[in-house]
C-alpha cells in the first residue's frame, strides 16, 4: 500500500553537476510516491538541459523556471505553490539524501499525533577537511527552544504538512539568509515537531560554496534586524527576550568568525554574553575572537584536530 504524495522542492542556480547529484539523491529514495518539483532560478544552462537524460522513473518530475533571476526564497516558494502533496520536503541543489531519508520522516508522521506538522532529520556537514554529523533531538512543542537558538538543521532536514503551511504562511522572502529560521520559528506556533535523529540529510559547505547563506554583510544588515524585528516580541511574551536577543546575536558572531569579519565577530559576541552569560559556547567563541585572525585559527585548527581523533576508527 502506497503513502501519502510527498512533494520535494528543489530550487537551483547555476550548479549543474551538484543540481545530478541532488536529483539523484531524491530517485534513490526507498519511498513511493514522490513528487519532484525542481525550480529553475533563471540558471545559464537550463535545468531542463542539465537534467534531460535523467530518468524519473516512478517519480513525477516536473521542472519549473523562473523568467528572471528571483533568488532561492522565491524559488523555493514557486515550488510549494506548484506542488501537490500532503507532505513537502526541501533539498537545496548542492545538498543529498540518504536513501530512506523521506520514508523515515513518513514513517514518524504516521507514528505521531495529529498535532505533530514537521518532521525533520539529523544532518552530516561536510567541509573541506572533515565532516561531522549532528544528531538532533528536540521535538514537541519547540518554540521556546528555536528562540533560545535550539538547533533543528535548515531547509534541506524539514518535511512539512501542507496544512501547516497554509496556517504558518509561506517563507519570508525578505530574508537573504536565516529564512529557515523565521519559518522555523512561525511553524511552531502552529504544530508540533518530530524528529529522526539519524544524518539522514548531507549538507556540502565545503569554502567554494557560493551558497546564500555565506552572505555576511546582508545576514548582518537584513536578517539580523528583521529577525529580531519580528520575533522579539513573541519571545517577551515567553519570558525569552534576552536569551533571543542573545541566540541571535551570538549565532550572527559565529558567522563573523568563519569569514573573517573579526570586529563584527567581537561585537556580536560580546552583545550575545552581556544578554545571557550562561551558555559555555559563548564563552569560547568571545575569546576565539578576541585576538581576530591570531586566536580564531589556532582554535579552528584545535576543532578540527579533535573531530578527527573523535571520528577516527578505533584498531582492536
Amino acid at each position: 500500500m502506497k503513502g501519502p504524495l510527498v512533494s520535494v522542492v528543489l530550487p537551483t542556480y547555476k550548479r549543474p553537476g551538484k543540481l545530478r547529484d541532488a536529483v539523484d539523491s531524491v530517485l534513490g529514495q526507498t519511498y513511493d510516491p514522490v513528487e519532484l518539483v525542481v525550480v529553475d532560478d533563471h540558471s545559464p544552462t537550463p535545468a531542463s538541459e542539465t537534467l534531460s537524460d535523467t530518468a524519473f522513473g516512478d517519480t513525477r518530475g516536473r521542472i519549473i523556471r523562473h523568467e528572471e533571476n528571483r533568488g532561492a526564497n522565491e524559488a523555493r516558494n514557486t515550488g510549494i505553490e506548484a506542488s501537490n502533496g500532503e507532505y513537502v520536503a526541501f533539498l537545496d541543489d548542492d545538498d543529498t539524501w540518504r536513501p530512506k531519508k523521506l520514508a523515515e520522516q513518513v514513517s514518524t508522521f504516521r507514528e505521531s499525533g495529529s498535532a505533530v506538522g514537521v518532521v525533520y532529520t539529523g544532518t552530516e556537514y561536510v567541509y573541506d577537511d572533515y565532516s561531522r554529523s549532528y544528531v538532533y533531538t528536540l521535538s514537541g512543542d519547540v518554540t521556546t527552544d528555536l528562540l533560545q537558538g535550539g538547533k533543528l538543521g535548515e531547509f534541506t532536514t524539514l518535511m512539512v504538512q501542507r496544512d501547516v503551511i497554509a496556517k504558518a504562511g509561506l517563507p519570508d522572502t525578505r530574508f537573504p539568509s536565516w529564512q529557515d529560521r523565521d519559518w522555523m520559528i512561525r511553524l511552531s506556533r502552529h504544530c508540533e515537531f518530530g524528529v529522526v535523529t539519524e544524518p539522514l540529510t548531507v549538507r556540502n559547505l565545503q569554502m567554494d560554496n557560493e551558497s546564500i547563506s555565506d552572505n555576511f554583510e546582508a545576514k548582518r544588515d537584513v536578517s539580523y534586524p528583521l529577525l529580531l524585528e519580528k520575533h522579539r516580541e513573541t519571545a517577551g511574551e515567553y519570558g525569552l527576550e534576552d536569551e533571543f536577543v542573545a541566540a541571535t546575536s551570538e549565532a550572527l558572531g559565529r558567522t563573523a568568525l568563519k569569514y573573517g569579519y573579526y570586529d563584527d565577530a567581537r561585537k556580536y559576541l560580546l552583545k550575545a554574553l552581556y544578554c545571557d552569560p550562561t551558555k559555555q559556547s559563548r564563552w569560547a567563541y568571545s575569546l576565539a575572537s578576541l585576538g581576530g585572525v591570531f586566536t580564531y585559527r589556532p582554535a579552528k585548527e584545535l576543532v578540527r584536530i579533535f573531530h578527527e581523533v573523535r571520528d577516527r576508527p578505533t584498531v582492536r
